[in-house]
């Protein structure tokens, strides 16, 4: 009978639907529940203790105690450009720099704001720059997302608080890196 429970946090275009069957198929100690959090709360929502862990973008805000947190880099997201399906960026495979030369770009407002930036790059007002998961996430039928060759890539990472790390911890940490019960550490 598990008496605790293992929150995790993940961010939006994290999709952390794999690490909860590999956990549900071990025996384990713990429930886990997955809380989706806003990016603009990934370092507050640890902080808080609304999340015992989260899946974060990094690199965190330079005001998080890094010093404090436990960090496991786990995969690099492609950029992207989202573009109106009339827009004739549209019609390349994927975009360079170069390609954006001359057209509007719509930068962001504030950190939760992609579903709505890529709302309005689908009026055709211009174009917006995305990891590409945020893009999968925010699919519309009137936007194009296009990988962008030479966009910086962004990176997610597990964290949880040093001062909190326990076995239950360690153990997701190694569903999360792919080990199995009969794997060792």
């Amino acid at each position: 009978m598990h008496t605790t429970t293992l929150r995790v946090g993940f961010v939006p275009g994290v999709e952390p639907d794999s690490f909860l069957r590999r956990w549900k198929s071990g025996r384990r100690a713990a429930w886990l529940e997955l809380v989706p959090v806003p990016l603009s709360r990934q370092a507050a929502a640890l902080a808080e203790g609304e999340v015992d862990m989260c899946f974060v973008r990094l690199p965190l805000p330079p005001a998080t105690a890094a010093g404090e947190l436990h960090m496991v880099p786990l995969w690099e997201e492609r950029a992207a450009v989202v573009v109106g399906d009339e827009d004739l960026l549209s019609l390349h495979e994927d975009l360079a720099e170069e390609d954006l030369e001359g057209h509007t770009e719509i930068p962001p407002v504030h950190e939760d704001d992609a579903a709505d930036r890529i709302a309005v790059a689908a009026t055709g007002a211009g174009y917006t720059r995305v990891p590409l998961s945020l893009a999968r996430l925010h699919h519309r039928k009137d936007a194009v997302a296009l990988p962008l060759r030479d966009g910086e890539p962004t990176r997610i990472g597990l964290v949880w608080p040093r001062a909190a790390d326990d076995e239950i911890r360690q153990e997701f940490v190694g569903v999360v890196r792919g080990r199995t019960a009969r794997s060792s550490r």
